[in-house]
Order: structure tokens, then C-alpha cells, then sequence
């Protein structure tokens, strides 16, 4: 089937739960009192938003890679708290190999363990296999990362390996990446219903 995806379109995704909306310079004003205020927010990652200066250049960033159709950021709102939680993006889009993986995910302390992720990777994931049609959807994160580890089993993701050395840390050495996917038969055969029934 023949992708319709459009990196200028406004795509929202929606539940009773969260709204995902593009990510835009504005949002930088609702994301800051998290850069400011948990910095440890990104101790694994390999591109920090901690502080006024790193918040802008995380955004510019994300905002440059979706000007090229590289990937396509989100801002989160929580509903139930009223309040913005978070981003998460789709990055490593290929359209022609219909695989793209889903990262750069973090959601602000009073948002972790809310059931709130969950509501997020519904969306996301219904929107990868059911509207870009991917086959698989893969998520990375820092081997010694326990608690993203668990939150990406938590929904249904298997383990596909582990890359050694494979990409730098900010402070120093290089960290060993997991990877974790969801295959598009594993989606409509299980995982859909699975993780929507956590949903209720």
C-alpha cells in the first residue's frame, strides 16, 4: 500500500487519555519547567534537554530532523492532569523497508508509573501499523536502562539483541544498546489487544 505520510501535516493523536500534537518551537515554554527542574530526566540519553540552552538545541534538533523527513517529534498532554507530561518521536523513518523506530520518549517524574506511556505507545503504534503500515517498529535504549527496558517489555516488545559499544555516552565511553521491536503480525495478533485491555 502506497504511503500517504506528509512530514508537513499536522498529525494528533488522540484518546481520552493523552493528545500527541507535532512538536513546535512554541512548546518549548511547556517543556522547560521539566529542563530546568529534572535534568536526570536524560541521564541516558545521548542528547540532553537539561537546562534553557540544552532544551532549545534538544528542540532544534528534532525540529531539523523532521524539516529533512528523518523523524517526527510529539509534544505530550496529559488530560487527566491537564498539564504537558513529555515528548516522543518516530525517528529512522524508512518508508521503502516499512520499518521506523520510536524513542527519544520521556515523560516528567510525576508522569512515570501514571498508566500515561501506555496511552502513548497505544497511539503511536495503531498509527505505525495502521496508517504508515509499517512491519516493524523498533525501540533502542541504554542497556543499563532498566526502567525504559521494562516499560518497552511492558507493552509488548521482544528482545532482539544487544549492540555492543555501539554509540558514545555524554560523559564519557560508550554504552551498549539494546534492542527491543513489535512486528506488524505480533501487533494485530496480540499486542493490540493486550495493551488496550491495560488501557481500561
Amino acid at each position: 500500500m502506497e504511503n500517504t505520510f506528509n512530514f508537513n501535516d499536522q498529525y494528533i493523536l488522540e484518546d481520552g487519555r493523552t493528545i500527541l500534537m507535532p512538536l513546535d518551537e512554541s512548546d518549548h515554554i511547556h517543556l522547560l519547567p521539566f529542563s530546568l527542574n529534572e535534568p536526570d530526566l536524560w541521564k541516558y540519553s545521548l542528547v540532553s534537554a537539561a537546562g534553557k540552552e540544552g532544551l532549545s538545541n534538544y528542540m532544534q534538533l528534532a525540529l531539523d530532523a523532521r524539516t529533512v523527513e528523518r523523524e517526527y517529534p510529539f509534544i505530550v498532554f496529559d488530560k487527566q492532569a491537564n498539564a504537558y507530561a513529555g515528548s516522543t518521536r518516530f525517528y529512522d523513518i524508512n518508508f521503502p523497508f516499512k520499518t521506523l523506530q520510536l524513542g527519544y520518549t520521556w515523560y516528567g517524574k510525576d508522569f512515570q508509573g501514571s498508566g500515561l506511556n501506555r496511552h502513548c505507545k497505544y497511539l503511536l503504534l495503531s498509527f505505525a501499523f495502521e496508517d504508515l503500515h509499517m512491519e516493524r517498529v523498533e525501540f533502542r535504549a541504554d542497556n543499563n536502562n532498566a526502567r525504559s527496558i521494562a516499560a518497552m517489555k511492558s507493552i509488548g516488545c521482544k528482545v532482539d539483541g544487544v549492540l555492543r559499544s555501539n554509540m558514545p555516552k555524554r560523559d564519557g565511553g560508550r554504552r551498549d544498546s539494546i534492542v527491543l521491536s513489535i512486528l506488524k503480525d505480533e501487533w494485530f495478533n496480540s499486542v493490540k489487544e493486550m495493551l488496550w485491555n491495560k488501557l481500561k
